[in-house]
């Protein structure tokens, strides 16, 4: 099963982004085999829209299971559409996360945990 989680920069000891849509970079990685590969964000600096292409994004990589800290309306409706399950709330480096999850310490979230366009920076 391969599993996404948000981060702020490439590697598995780098920090969980608590920013699902803005995050810097995805890492999406098998949770059988530890294999992972760094996705940067594209959507990052979009000026909306940017959950939605974040979710277009790991989908299209495959991924079963999104671990972040929060997730806005339009990309938890888009990672749902998906059948993407969503844990929010999450902190620590993606390994330290990534282990969590396999020991099953986290519960999926059934709705979006903030508000529109909360991760935007103003300008």
């Amino acid at each position: 099963m391969k599993v996404c989680v948000s981060a702020v920069s490439d590697s598995l000891d780098a920090q969980l982004d608590p920013r699902f849509g803005r995050c810097a970079y995805f890492i999406i990685l098998d949770a059988e085999t530890s294999q992972f590969e760094a996705v940067p964000n594209v959507s990052q600096g979009a000026s909306g829209g940017a959950g939605i292409q974040a979710s277009q994004t790991i989908a299209n990589k495959g991924a079963k299971v999104l671990i972040t800290g929060n997730v806005g309306p339009n990309a938890f409706e888009a990672l749902s559409a998906a059948g993407i399950q969503i844990i929010t709330g999450a902190s620590g480096t993606v390994r330290e996360v990534v282990e969590q999850f396999k020991k099953g310490e986290f519960k999926t979230t059934d709705a979006p945990t903030v508000g529109e366009f909360s991760g935007k920076t103003p300008n």
